[in-house]
């Protein structure tokens, strides 16, 4: 079993159609037909949505992409029409709470997969190395470790799973079935070039930018960055000063979620039919600081 523990209600505002319910995002419209996505403190592991939440996550993702788009701006337009991060700033109606966590966007048509850039071998894709020596397809030379460093970075992009589900790798050839060669063509290399500004700007910060998922979409013709970039929940970041190949690296992400819910102090059953118990305070504590330390350490900015 998988998908939430406990489904939100979404708050209703007036003039705002409310349109889904992700695992940490809200997305509504407005009547000019923007999207206005506002992002929770929720969080998953193991393809559930956790009945705990993690305060201040969601804004801390959303000034974090804010930041990068702005780092990409010259190598891909975004959908941000205009950040809410005051009271002030938000639709009419919308609640206080809402402020520093709300992005107003263009509607766009996306792209029907996840874009993910690979520079590590890690998490799926060192699963599937293990098997056959490849990542989605893609041969890889032998000797690699877990968080080894591959030769070149590599597009390995995946289903788009509905609440609950897990994304599945699939092929560049299954892409280009989907969207046409010279859209996949377009996602791969605009990927890859993202991928490549941000691994390059983290490095100098003494992080490492193992992997991440980029979401796409259409207006008109052009292709635009969407969703969130380069975040703690759309990226394995690891602390250059620790990487060893070999082992698991530490992360600035939900490790100590994960941690814990396979721990014996969880009594959680990872293979059984029981959603995931509450996260105990230490754990909930533990994973803000980490957020908080990775949107400090890349951006040079004090959290506040």
């Amino acid at each position: 079993m998988s998908g939430f523990v406990e489904k939100p209600e979404p708050v209703q505002v007036p003039g705002l159609e409310h349109l889904h319910t992700g695992k940490v995002r809200e997305l509504y419209q407005n009547a000019a037909g923007e999207l206005v996505m506002v992002a929770s403190d929720r969080i998953s592991a193991y393809d559930w949505v956790l009945p705990s939440e993690i305060p201040d996550k969601g804004r801390v993702l959303t000034q974090l992409s804010l930041w990068w788009f702005d780092q990409l701006a010259d190598l891909m337009p975004n959908h941000v029409v205009r950040a809410c991060d005051t009271p002030q700033d938000l639709p009419a109606g919308a609640p206080a709470h809402w402020a520093g966590r709300t992005v107003v966007c263009t509607a766009l048509r996306m792209a029907p997969v996840e874009c993910v850039a690979r520079g590590y071998l890690a998490g799926s894709g060192l699963r599937e190395y293990a098997e056959n020596r490849t990542v989605c397809g893609l041969a890889l030379p032998e000797g690699l470790d877990n968080g080894s460093e591959l030769p070149a970075a590599i597009f390995t992009p995946a289903t788009k799973a509905a609440v609950g589900d897990h994304d599945e790798n699939v092929s560049y050839e299954e892409v280009a079935r989907q969207v046409g060669a010279e859209s996949a063509a377009e996602l791969r290399q605009a990927t890859l070039a993202l991928y490549s500004r941000g691994r390059d700007i983290a490095r100098e910060r003494g992080i490492i930018l193992a992997d991440t998922k980029f979401e796409f979409g259409y207006d008109g013709e052009r292709l635009v960055l969407a969703d969130e970039a380069l975040t703690p929940d759309s990226s394995r970041f690891w602390p250059a000063d620790q990487w060893e190949p070999g082992r698991d690296q530490p992360s600035f992400d939900k490790q100590f979620i994960r941690d814990w819910l396979t721990s014996p102090a969880s009594g959680w059953d990872r293979t059984g039919e029981l959603p995931p118990p509450p996260l105990p305070a230490e754990v909930v504590e533990q994973t803000r600081a980490k957020y908080v330390e990775a949107y400090e350490r890349l951006t040079g900015l004090t959290w506040s």
